[in-house]
């Protein structure tokens, strides 16, 4: 069953930035943070967005922004933040650091979706994308009990929901792309201008 909307969008942009340096999500490329990138690819899908981010200048780009009300816990808090203040049922989650993010991996992941699960992710070369991913509202409950008894990672909790994997064809793997550390960055960047 395919997932209907409406949907809220929920951008995780409240992360560290250790290996990085700085705010990732305020990093440059092709004239546009990555955060502008990533609003400007989902809105058309999503009747709400939201910043989950404790970083006031983010309040910049006109989205309603939420901070984590459980502080330096990590993705997996950020998205206990998002699912709470959703208003919606399916909740469409992005990371912040995929900047070559494309309209056509969210038409996938929406079109491939089923409502029968608790979780739609991507997939790409192998590797599971649980924030590029559709949860249902629900999954708050669990997310919770799982950082109240100090377990952090988000895999371990996606693991636990009932999970439909979408797998995206090789040749758009560059779309799905985290952006970490310096080297990573150049490195895109480079390739887009060429």
């Amino acid at each position: 069953m395919i997932i209907k909307n409406p949907i809220t969008g929920i951008i995780l942009s409240g992360g560290k930035s250790s290996r990085m340096g700085s705010d990732k999500a305020l990093l440059k490329l092709n004239n546009s943070t990555f955060v502008e990138t990533i609003i400007t690819t989902i809105q058309p899908f999503v009747d709400e967005l939201i910043i989950i981010s404790d970083n006031p200048e983010h309040d910049k780009f006109n989205i309603r922004r939420e901070e984590d009300f459980i502080k330096d816990s990590g993705p997996l808090a950020g998205l206990l933040t998002g699912l709470n203040h959703a208003k919606h049922e399916n909740i469409l989650a992005l990371s912040c650091d995929i900047p070559l993010i494309s309209e056509k991996v969210i038409e996938t992941l929406i079109n491939q979706a089923d409502d029968d699960y608790e979780v739609n992710q991507i997939e790409s070369d192998g590797k599971t994308m649980p924030l590029i991913a559709l949860y249902k509202k629900s999954c708050r409950y669990p997310i919770f009990r799982f950082l109240q008894n100090d377990e952090r990672r988000l895999r371990v909790a996606v693991n636990s929901f009932k999970v439909k994997t979408i797998k995206l064809n090789s040749k758009d793997k560059n779309l799905v792309e985290n952006i970490n550390t310096k080297q990573q960055f150049e490195a895109i960047g480079n390739a887009t201008k060429n």
